[in-house]
């Protein structure tokens, strides 16, 4: 990650509404609300960016926070709208979502890289012209096991023991950010990729 590179916006994805709140979908959302809480920032709705954003600053740089208030499926309206009027390229964005390919306590930092099934995901490379290079925080949420089941298993809530490991990620991540923000990729990968919760 280069200086002109480092991140200026942090989007977590989830689906608004309470009946979303707090389900594997939005680990997203649970990622940003807490470096919002950390960094002692105010959501604020924004019609303009179809979101909630939240301005902070780490260190003496400032930093964007960002929940698409659009579902899921729509996120990269949000994303696109916020970079555009910013000038922010895609390597200078980090999106935080949740991962069925990942083990529930488990966070997983990458650059680049396909949408792999994620509807967020591959909304915001569409927005942003199939520009897939924008960093990413890869929340684990397990599997179900079966294909047909991921719909109805994303969209619930996880069981007590499994959301503790997923909140643990999430802090494990968080803690890892300031680090991400000033360039020190490899090092933040390194801290992050050891950790496991439980």
């Amino acid at each position: 990650m280069s200086h002109s590179d480092r991140i200026s916006l942090i989007v977590g994805l989830g689906n608004p509404g309470a009946q979303y709140d707090r389900t594997r979908h939005n680990a997203g959302f649970d990622f940003v609300d807490r470096l919002a809480s950390l960094w002692r920032g105010q959501w604020k709705a924004d019609k303009k960016y179809a979101g909630e954003l939240c301005q902070v600053t780490l260190g003496e740089q400032p930093l964007w926070l960002l929940k698409p208030m659009t579902f899921m499926n729509r996120s990269g309206q949000a994303v696109a709208a916020l970079a555009n009027f910013y000038k922010l390229q895609p390597e200078q964005i980090l999106v935080a979502h949740d991962e069925l390919d990942l083990p529930a306590g488990v966070a997983r930092l990458k650059k680049g890289g396909g949408h792999g099934g994620h509807n967020g995901l591959r909304d915001i490379i569409a927005q942003l012209g199939n520009n897939k290079d924008f960093y990413r925080l890869r929340i684990g949420i397990g599997h179900p096991g079966d294909a047909r089941d991921v719909v109805n298993y994303v969209l619930a809530k996880a069981a007590p023991t499994e959301q503790n490991n997923i909140d643990d990620a999430i802090a494990a991540a968080a803690s890892e950010m300031p680090t991400v923000c000033t360039g020190e990729w490899a090092k933040a990968m390194n801290s992050l990729h050891s950790f496991k919760a439980g």
